[in-house]
């Protein structure tokens, strides 16, 4: 067949359509194999072993070595991910570089007189242009400008027109179309020929379509992707480091340091020179130090106060021990007091007798209490104004002049507690308000209390118009040895009160008055406990 009849074939069919179509035979009866019956791989035991192995190395590697992987995974996904569009963007740039060469080629192709093309410029031409045939449509007519010199299969077609007015999700679905069909590149036989169409110059309605070997192609795009992945690489390496010794120095070191510091201190918390020193920072980190050496401080002290108050607390169990003994004998020897007739002796050796039992009861509560322990409360309904009377008889109130002593409470006010522990809790809180009151030098004062019933629950205030509670006692008013507000006193008698109180059930605190101090008592019966 000579050139210009295959010329007016290959023109004819391009009349009645696009110049050569794709022929990709399907056999669907290859394409789709369905199996009845799903079996388990037998790689996935294999699979979950080495996924348990690998989070046990992760979970054994120090905190740098994580953080360093982390970052170099990082910025490897990041490079992935301009990656994937940057060789999606060079293979559109190539096509369309190549749509522009045919363009030229046809040209001149058409420059030719009587556009019969020599079959070595027609040679020269698609060369240049690394195509192998070119036609147009331009006016509405269609024309093979370069014809291919064989008969050519077709592997794929791409169309590069793209429309002016693509919505986000349309330009979004294309795009990602694009890095699809970059990708399948890869993966596709060298010897694949597709063909391209494209629009001629800035007229829509004018096309141009050009078939090609993607050979040339893919190699530029494995050339331009090694590229990117060494220089991917590059960027990498050099940016995990930077973040690693940026995010080591500010915090993994930091923190490194508080956990040594904290193992450190664990091994001898009683030693104040193991205390971490805060650097000062303002941030975080900074806050982290500062507390961990507050809390530290804290536990340094509160350890060494327990190291000075267990032999402390020996010795007193001793002095209580004998003092119980001494206590004892003089309580048989005042017995004898009750058969003298002396009226002065039979009115006040009651009253020594009932101290003497308290002071023999004080030495078995003190023993009691060094074995942590306190007595359970003999509870009984008890009138409370007389045992408030008592209180006020064996501390010598109201002083004339010096301590008012003011009582509103119903005489028929009925409580339900223990005898002795209701007399300890009101004598302590009754001797602090004294103390209070006689630390104002000579200023005289008042002790007020109140009690009343709110159902099953009864309520004793206790109040003066001393000098108050300081801020600085508030937070550990109920704690032995760390809330008395006086230079010689241990603040044993706000712990015991509290004590006492709350093995009835009941609960006693300091209420915020403008003036002086005020205590709250409350008590429940015994049916509500």
């Amino acid at each position: 067949m000579t050139g210009k009849a295959r010329n007016a074939r290959i023109g004819a069919l391009w009349e009645r359509g696009p110049l050569l179509r794709v022929s990709m035979p399907l056999d669907t009866n290859e394409r789709v194999i369905e199996t009845t019956e799903k079996q388990p791989l037998p790689v996935l035991p294999w699979l979950r072993e080495r996924a348990a192995a690998l989070r046990q190395g992760w979970l054994r590697i120090g905190l740098p070595a994580k953080l360093l992987l982390l970052t170099a995974v990082f910025v490897m996904l990041a490079e992935i991910l301009i990656f994937l569009p940057s060789i999606a963007n060079y293979r559109i740039s190539w096509l369309n570089d190549r749509l522009t060469a045919a363009n030229v080629a046809a040209l001149a192709a058409e420059a030719v007189p009587g556009r019969n093309v020599p079959p070595a410029l027609r040679n020269e031409l698609t060369r240049t242009a690394l195509v192998r045939a070119i036609a147009i449509r331009r006016g509405g007519a269609r024309r093979l400008v370069l014809p291919p010199v064989t008969e050519i299969s077709i592997d794929e077609h791409f169309d590069l027109r793209q429309p002016a007015d693509l919505t986000m999700g349309q330009d979004l679905a294309l795009r990602l179309s694009q890095i699809g069909d970059a990708i399948a590149l890869f993966f596709a036989p060298d010897d694949r020929v597709i063909r391209i169409v494209g629009y001629l110059g800035p007229r829509y309605d004018d096309v141009i379509e050009v078939v090609l070997p993607e050979e040339p192609l893919k190699r530029a795009m494995v050339s331009y992707g090694m590229n990117i992945v060494y220089l991917s690489i590059m960027i990498s390496l050099i940016t995990a480091a930077l973040v690693y010794f940026a995010i080591s120095a500010l915090l993994v070191r930091p923190m490194m340091r508080l956990s040594r510091n904290m193992l450190h201190f664990g091994e001898n918390p009683e030693d104040a020179s193991r205390i971490i020193t805060p650097s000062g920072r303002a941030d975080e980190i900074g806050t982290a130090e500062r507390e961990l050496a507050h809390m530290q401080r804290q536990l340094t002290q509160a350890l060494n106060q327990k190291n000075r108050l267990a032999p402390l607390g020996l010795a007193v169990s001793k002095i209580s021990h004998d003092l119980r003994n001494m206590l004892a004998n003089a309580q048989l020897i005042s017995d004898r007091l009750t058969a003298i007739p002396d009226p002065t002796v039979q009115q006040f050796a009651p009253k020594l007798i009932a101290s003497l039992d308290r002071a023999l009861n004080f030495c078995n509560s003190s023993l009691r209490f060094g074995r942590a322990e306190e007595a359970a409360p003999r509870r009984e309904l008890m009138r409370l104004k007389p045992l408030l009377e008592e209180v006020a008889e064996g501390l010598d109130l109201p002083r004339e002049g010096k301590i008012a002593w003011t009582v509103d409470v119903d005489d028929q006010l009925l409580i339900d507690a223990d005898h002795e522990h209701l007399f300890r809790v009101l004598s302590n809180l009754t001797r602090n308000a004294m103390q209070a009151i006689e630390s104002q030098a000579g200023r005289p004062g008042e002790i007020r209390v109140k009690a009343w019933r709110d159902g099953r629950k009864v309520f004793i205030e206790m109040s003066d118009d001393g000098p108050g509670v300081p801020a600085n006692a508030r937070e550990h008013l109920f704690r032995p040895f760390q809330a008395s507000t006086r230079k010689d006193g241990s603040g044993l008698g706000l712990a015991i009160a509290s004590e006492l109180v709350g093995v009835h059930g009941g609960k006693l605190e300091l209420l915020d008055t403008p003036i002086g101090a005020t205590f709250l008592i409350e008590l429940p019966d015994r049916s509500v406990r």
